[in-house]
């Protein structure tokens, strides 16, 4: 009985833990405290470490993550590596968490003038459009009862929001119900 408690305590603490830290992270993005390490870096080597990280992760939920295409040639931008991970990370969890099991999570980019468009789709539910408006909004759920059984705090769209305009680019999402969601976002590329 006191060791369920203890662990049902735990993982409340380590959630409110994560609340604080995401909220902290948005209110410096905000306040425009937080400062940009920019680096020049291939964006789809990066996509493929943060999906090698997620590997597992999808694995248990027999979720496959791919790319669209294979990419041989670098796509370099001069961004802040690590929060585009965290960009990459936020939304790759995501499509893991809403996709069905046996369903696939694929990452593609696109060439499109001055900026790279990348897109994370998942062959999930699928969000009705009422609600797409309000995706990146702090602690706004589509699903309550489901993305509190995934463990998501509600503010990982909207530290992406942040993190992608903070890079002076923009964000979008579409879906169809039944088919899945797509988030797309733009990073700025490196001409040659």
């Amino acid at each position: 009985m006191n060791r369920e408690f203890w662990k049902r305590a735990s993982k409340g603490v380590d959630r409110m833990t994560k609340i604080v830290e995401d909220l902290d992270v948005i209110t410096k993005f905000e306040s425009e405290k937080i400062k940009l390490d920019l680096k020049n870096f291939d964006v789809v080597q990066l996509a493929k470490e943060i999906m090698d990280e997620l590997e597992i992760r999808a694995s248990n939920g027999n979720i496959k993550l791919i790319f669209n295409k294979s990419y041989r040639e670098p796509m370099m931008v001069m961004c802040d590596r690590d929060k585009i991970g965290q960009v990459f990370q936020n939304l790759i969890i995501n499509a893991i968490n809403y996709s069905e099991e046996g369903k696939e999570v694929e990452v593609r980019f696109y060439d499109i003038e001055e900026n790279f468009l990348i897109e994370v789709s998942d062959q999930g539910l699928g969000i009705e459009e009422k609600h797409l408006a309000r995706l990146f909004e702090r602690f706004y759920r589509v699903d309550k009862s489901r993305a509190r059984n995934k463990g998501g705090t509600g503010l990982g769209l909207a530290i992406v929001k942040h993190i992608v305009e903070a890079h002076n680019q923009s964000i979008s999402v579409r879906s169809s119900i039944g088919k899945g969601s797509t988030f797309s976002f733009t990073l700025k590329k490196i001409k040659k």
